[in-house]
């Protein structure tokens, strides 16, 4: 296994170290989420993996539910693939062995807020990535090939693709990857874990009011409005 840019190293331990108050103050678990795995993201910050945070309930929402996000500095809306385990994923996991752990997969939407300017890997982490909300569709067994999804604003699309794994990376791999960062770090990636696993489209900034909408071909679609 690769040992951890420092970098990495240093802001997943007080990502856990956030997760691990969340927790501790009575939040629940719910798993973990991947973020800046898209080329030119690893590029720019000369990583060789995307970053992991983590997801808990407390911050989990139905489809349609409203969300007020004109407090925050920069709302984006990420269009993703969540995939549910059915087992553990150990690490140095093949990406072929980690997407045999998976049970099933959904449709998701995470709302970030990017309070600041991502520049520092660690502060990144450390903030765990931006995260705000997350909402997470039907699971289904299989995962649609090829994948089609859309982004759209009171019904108008403002964003697509045909090729998801083009951002995010081939999803056995990102699964594999998440489940080593996480063992370098005193964690793991357990059954029942959900994993959302990166946009699938560059971020779309949500400024202003309506229904947001993401629909993915085979797994369903999900909205929430913005007041």
């Amino acid at each position: 296994m690769t040992p951890l840019d420092p970098r990495i190293a240093r802001g997943t331990t007080r990502m856990l170290a956030a997760r691990s108050a969340a927790l501790e103050a009575g939040d629940a678990h719910l798993g973990w989420k991947v973020g800046f795995g898209a080329p030119a993201a690893l590029a720019t910050f000369e990583l060789d993996r995307p970053l992991v945070g983590f997801l808990t309930r407390e911050r989990l929402l139905t489809s349609g539910a409203t969300v007020d996000v004109s407090g925050w500095t920069k709302p984006v809306l990420e269009a993703e693939v969540a995939a549910h385990l059915g087992s553990d994923v150990g690490a140095g996991a093949s990406g072929s062995e980690a997407l045999a752990a998976v049970a099933g997969w959904s449709v998701a939407i995470e709302l970030a807020d990017l309070d600041h300017t991502p520049s520092d890997v660690e502060r990144i982490l450390a903030g765990n990535i931006f995260h705000r909300q997350v909402l997470l569709g039907p699971v289904v067994a299989d995962l649609p090939s090829p994948g089609r999804f859309s982004v759209s604003r009171e019904g108008v699309a403002v964003a697509s693709t045909t090729e998801p794994s083009a951002l995010t990376g081939e999803l056995g791999s990102v699964l594999a990857s998440t489940a080593d960062t996480l063992a370098a770090c005193g964690e793991g990636l357990r059954a029942g874990d959900v994993v959302i696993t990166g946009s699938v489209v560059p971020p779309v900034a949500v400024a202003g009011s309506g229904v947001w909408e993401v629909a993915a071909k085979g797994l369903g679609s999900l909205s929430v409005r913005l007041p």
